[in-house]
């Protein structure tokens, strides 16, 4: 069955030929059917459907793409956001407490938390969610984190090589041979993508290539957490492999930033996780003024970033970050696309996925002008309303 969407006061397609990169259509309408666009235009052309959802006068935007989440968990850090709202550094070292939790979850536990999270999610916007492994780091922990992220998207990432858990203290390089051997073979099946994390206390180029590389020659594309607590080789690494994505990106050099703007790799970044451990944000502004593809993402964790909402890191992207609302909202749609090298969502144009989200607003400028306020009033996934 056919639907039509009308009466869309500004529409947002990311399609150029409609003027500016935002592409928006004034006074629009969208049809929809068996899950794609099927036409989009003025509302007083449009054809007739089966079904009609009126938008009455408010903006519709491409669903959200975020590109960078971490909803298989199980635990609780409040208190040490508490801790780090009180003065103390953030370490990345909290990551051992959520992977002992998630060790003793159930699998039903881990599934009612990432379908908690997953409509959360859905209910401000995003359509299209990457959900990573990483906090189980064995061999069944990691497969299981990823047969559950199956259960809610296509894009999930073997994320193994996040922290050197507890009992490979003082042997990460034996670490790592189970991670490129035993896990990698036991989580491929349900993976798309291969992520480390590429970091001082984590993993060395030489450590996070020999992942990447295993991953790679298993047939899963590769992403690289990058250059988020200091200014150390992911990026470079994340270039010379072709990595679809260098994500955080917060330390980068003059030689990260060239390498990046003559690459294919999107910079993701992801300004809820400066948010929540008061570290330096991103320059987005020096990325974008260089020409590098950028993509905004949430990294929805219970560590560092515990947000699943993508109008907030808009409006983190604009007020923290130099960036425009318009570079912010395409960073979070067409952007994020770009980061998981999907070329069916982040845009709306005739044959696209038909995800969209009705603002509660006449312009996508308020989704950075009322941070905090819910701002999403109805979303179609696949042409079909599910808020």
């Amino acid at each position: 069955m056919s639907l039509l969407v009308t009466r869309i006061g500004e529409l947002v397609t990311n399609d150029p030929t409609h003027g500016g990169p935002l592409g928006i259509i004034p006074d629009a309408a969208l049809v929809a059917e068996h899950g794609r666009v099927t036409w989009l235009g003025p509302a007083t052309k449009a054809p007739a459907a089966d079904r009609v959802v009126d938008a009455h006068g408010a903006a519709a935007i491409p669903g959200f793409v975020d590109s960078h989440a971490h909803l298989v968990f199980a635990g609780d850090r409040s208190a040490e956001f508490a801790a780090r709202m009180s003065g103390q550094p953030y370490t990345g070292g909290g990551i051992r407490t959520t992977v002992a939790a998630t060790r003793a979850a159930s699998d039903d536990d881990l599934r009612a938390t990432t379908r908690r999270l997953a409509a959360e999610a859905h209910r401000q916007g995003t359509t299209t969610v990457e959900i990573k492994s990483g906090y189980g780091l064995t061999v069944e922990d990691e497969a299981r984190s990823l047969r559950v992220a199956a259960e809610f998207t296509k894009e999930t990432t073997f994320l193994g090589a996040h922290v050197v858990p507890a009992e490979y203290d003082g042997r990460t390089d034996e670490y790592v041979e189970l991670v490129r051997g035993a896990m990698l073979s036991a989580a491929a099946p349900y993976a798309r993508w291969v992520d480390v994390f590429c970091e001082r206390g984590a993993f060395d180029a030489d450590q996070a290539r020999t992942v990447l590389a295993a991953g790679m020659a298993a047939g899963l594309l590769p992403r690289v957490h990058a250059n988020q607590l200091t200014a150390g080789p992911g990026v470079a690494l994340a270039v010379e492999l072709g990595a679809a994505s260098a994500d955080h990106c917060t330390h980068l050099s003059t030689k990260d930033v060239d390498a990046l703007a003559g690459s294919a790799t999107v910079a993701t970044l992801l300004p809820g996780a400066e948010f929540s451990t008061r570290s330096p944000y991103p320059d987005a502004r020096r990325l974008l003024d260089a020409g590098v593809r950028v993509a905004l993402a949430t990294d929805c964790n219970p560590g560092s970033s515990f947000t699943s909402s993508m109008p907030f890191c808009v409006a983190l992207a604009v007020r923290e970050m130099r960036m425009t609302p318009a570079e912010a909202l395409w960073s979070a749609t067409a952007g994020g696309a770009m980061a998981l090298r999907r070329t069916d969502v982040g845009h709306l144009r005739v044959g696209a996925r038909a995800d969209l989200a009705i603002l509660a607003a006449p312009t996508y400028l308020y989704l950075a002008y009322r941070p905090g306020v819910p701002l999403v009033r109805t979303v179609l996934l696949n042409g079909e309303p599910i808020t």
